[in-house]
């Protein structure tokens, strides 16, 4: 099974931190092909910045269309989902909904650690856009400015656990997420310091794009989640024109269109 994983933040050190948590919960059998967007911002933060990382991604997915049997969007906020859905034949998998359905099987309430007080709200929609509102326990945050956005275990690991302590004995989380791609690998290190199941973003994304994958339930080939209808394209770069292309052939070709 080969994986294309994306760091739609522009920071190289935050991806070499996906890769490490990548291949630490990916099977022995699957070939991991990580990439950083190609432009944008160090870190997602805003819904202003997740849409520019949208297109970087798309981008990146495009370029590697046909090649790999599923697609990781590693951020938390899923930038681009569930639109790059759209894009491919394979199964595209964000962090955050890969985190939220971890979550929810493995308990009723959840709490979400973030990095950025800014970031809640837009989390908060997303949580809401999947339908999971009412089992949010809260969002809780780092409130002082960040160093390095490739330090943050580092220069807030206790503020982080405390953080979640206080999210179960206060809010009543069943379960708590590390959320966003510089918390990667984290969840492994202190788990025993939190009474709850805790998930990691990243290791979620790559065991549930595994299960999907190896489901091999087809692909959207009509409704919500078909390629998007031929129409004329202007100023799209000649990737993502191929990759065009190529899904609407598919569809197409399932609907015995010559």
């Amino acid at each position: 099974m080969r994986l294309l994983i994306i760091n739609p933040n522009t920071s190289s050190a935050v991806t070499e931190l996906i890769r490490a948590e990548a291949q630490r919960s990916a099977s022995p059998d699957t070939e991991l092909q990580v990439h950083t967007a190609p432009y944008g911002v160090e870190y997602i933060e805003t819904r202003l910045e997740s849409v520019i990382a949208a297109g970087a991604v798309a981008e990146v997915i495009a370029a590697h269309a046909g090649e790999v049997d599923g697609v990781v969007v590693a951020a938390f906020g899923d930038p681009g989902m569930p639109a790059l859905k759209e894009l491919v034949d394979v199964p595209v998998i964000g962090i955050t909904e890969a985190a939220l359905c971890a979550a929810a099987l493995q308990g009723h309430r959840f709490s979400i650690i973030a990095i950025s007080d800014r970031i809640t709200a837009w989390y908060r929609e997303c949580v809401e856009g999947f339908g999971l509102a009412g089992r949010l326990a809260s969002i809780r945050s780092i409130t002082e400015a960040l160093g390095g956005i490739d330090s943050v275990q580092q220069d807030f690991g206790p503020t982080l656990v405390a953080l979640a302590q206080r999210a179960v004995a206060e809010d009543g989380a069943d379960v708590i997420i590390l959320a966003g791609a510089p918390l990667a690998g984290l969840a492994r290190k202190v788990a025993g310091q939190i009474p709850v199941p805790v998930v990691d973003g990243i290791g979620a994304g790559v065991r549930l794009a595994e299960a999907v994958v190896g489901l091999a339930s087809g692909t959207h080939r009509a409704g919500a989640f078909a390629a998007p209808p031929r129409k004329p394209r202007r100023g799209l770069s000649p990737a993502l024109n191929r990759a065009f292309d190529r899904a609407q052939k598919a569809t197409d070709n399932s609907e015995g269109v010559n």
